[in-house]
C-alpha cells in the first residue's frame, strides 16, 4: 500500500485548451508529505506545462508523475481522510456514513497508521450512520488492528469531524453510539469538547478483572505482581477496562517520568488478571485536585493522551482518597484534561480536539 497525506489539494478548473488548471493551496497546521507514490518526484519551474492532459501550474513547485504511474494509481482503491488530535492523540477520521461497515479493514488501518510506511495514527474512527435514534455511530481500529469499545480522546475529534461535515454551529450537541454504549459529546463557544463519558463500571466481572474485590465488588488498591514487583491497583471501566497505580506496595509515590513504559506497559496490559487486555495509567499526585499521567493504551501502545484513562483516573482517585470529585485536572504528556464525577454518577472530560490534514490514502 502506498499512501501519501499532504496540505495541497488541488482544484480543476476547464480551461480554453480543455485541459485542466491544477492550483493548490495549504491547510494549516502541517506541511509534510508522509509518504509519496512511486515514481513520483519533483521539479521546480515557474510557468505552466501540459501533463497527460493536465495543465499544472504552481509558483515554485511541480509533481510529475509518469503515465504509466499515473495508470497504476487510477486502478487503486483511494481512502478519503482528515487527521485530526487531541492532545496528540492522533486519529485518521473516515466520513463512513453511507455504510454500517468499515470502509476498511483491521489489517489496512494497521497499514494506515504506520508512522514511516503510512500516514502515522495512534486508530482509525469511522462515523458511520445512528442506531436506536443516535445522531451518528463510532467504530475504531487501533493501529494494531484490534477493535476497542470507544475512545475518549477519539470521541472529541469525531464530534469536531461530523461538525465540519455538516457545516454545523460551534455550539452543539451529538449523541453517538458507540461499543460502550452512547456518548454525549458537546462543542463549547471557547472551542473545547465537553463529554458526559457516562458512569464507572466498577464490579470485578465487569470491568473486567480476575483480580478479587476489596470495597462493594471493586478492586481497590489491590496487589499485582508484574514481573516480580507488586503494585497496588484500582480497577475501572468506562465502557473499557482501566488498570490504575498510584503506587507500588511500598506505598511510595510513583515519578511517572521516570518509569520504564515501554518495559511494563506490555506485562500490564496482557497480565492474565485482564481477560480482555487491559489500558494502564501510571499516576504522580500533586494535589487533590491535580495529578500527572502515563498511559499505556491497550493495542497503541505509549500514548500522548487517554481520555477514558484520565476518567479513570480520577474514579480511581477518589475511590482510593487520593483526589477530589470535583473537577481535577490530569496532565498528560501531551496536555491537561478537566475531568469531573459529578453528583448524577456521570464522568465528565473536557479538552480539544483540532484538525491536522485532510488527505488520501492509496489501498
Amino acid at each position: 500500500m502506498a499512501a501519501f497525506a499532504s496540505v495541497w489539494r488541488p482544484h480543476l478548473q476547464s480551461t480554453e485548451s480543455d485541459s485542466a488548471l491544477a492550483s493548490f493551496h495549504c491547510i494549516p497546521s502541517s506541511s509534510r508529505l508522509v509518504k509519496l507514490p512511486e515514481k513520483l518526484t519533483f521539479t521546480a519551474f515557474s510557468s505552466s506545462r501540459s501533463l497527460c492532459g493536465l495543465k499544472v501550474r504552481t509558483s515554485s513547485v511541480m509533481l510529475e508523475k509518469t503515465l504509466e504511474t499515473a495508470k497504476k494509481v487510477s486502478s487503486k482503491e483511494i481512502l478519503d481522510f482528515s487527521k485530526y488530535q487531541g492532545l496528540g492523540n492522533d486519529f485518521l477520521l473516515v466520513d463512513n456514513r453511507d455504510s454500517a461497515e468499515p470502509k476498511i479493514s483491521p489489517e489496512q488501518a494497521v497499514k494506515l497508521c504506520d508512522r514511516n510506511f503510512g500516514v502515522g495514527a495512534d486508530g482509525v474512527i469511522f462515523a458511520m450512520p445512528g442506531i436506536n435514534g443516535s445522531d451518528y455511530s463510532m467504530r475504531i481500529f487501533n493501529s494494531d488492528g484490534s477493535e476497542p469499545e470507544m475512545c475518549g480522546n477519539g470521541i472529541r475529534c469525531m464530534a469536531r469531524f461530523v461538525a465540519n461535515l455538516e457545516n454545523a454551529a460551534e455550539t452543539r450537541s451529538y449523541n453517538i453510539h458507540t461499543l460502550a454504549g452512547l456518548i454525549i459529546p458537546k462543542l463549547r463557544e471557547d472551542g473545547q469538547v465537553e463529554v458526559d463519558m457516562g458512569a464507572p463500571i466498577l464490579n470485578a466481572p465487569d470491568v473486567p478483572t480476575k483480580l478479587t474485590s476489596s470495597k462493594d465488588g471493586a478492586v481497590v488498591k489491590v496487589p499485582l505482581n508484574v514481573d516480580g514487583e507488586n503494585w497496588l491497583v484500582t480497577c475501572v471501566s468506562m465502557g473499557n477496562p482501566h488498570c490504575v497505580t498510584f503506587a507500588r506496595e511500598d506505598g511510595k509515590d510513583l515519578e511517572v517520568n521516570c518509569l520504564p513504559l515501554e518495559k511494563i506497559g506490555p506485562l500490564f496490559e496482557h497480565h492474565e488478571v485482564f481477560p480482555a487486555r487491559t489500558n494502564t495509567e501510571f499516576i504522580q499526585v500533586i494535589s487533590r485536585s491535580h495529578v500527572r499521567m502515563r498511559v499505556w493504551e491497550r493495542g497503541a501502545g505509549a500514548t500522548l493522551a487517554c481520555g477514558t484513562g484520565a476518567c479513570a483516573v480520577v474514579v480511581a482517585g477518589v475511590l482510593e482518597g487520593r483526589t477530589e470529585k470535583v473537577k481535577c485536572t490530569v496532565d498528560l504528556p501531551g496536555g491537561p484534561l478537566e475531568i469531573e464525577w459529578r453528583e448524577n454518577n456521570h464522568v465528565y472530560m473536557t479538552g480539544p480536539a483540532e484538525l491536522v490534514f485532510e488527505g488520501k490514502a492509496f489501498l
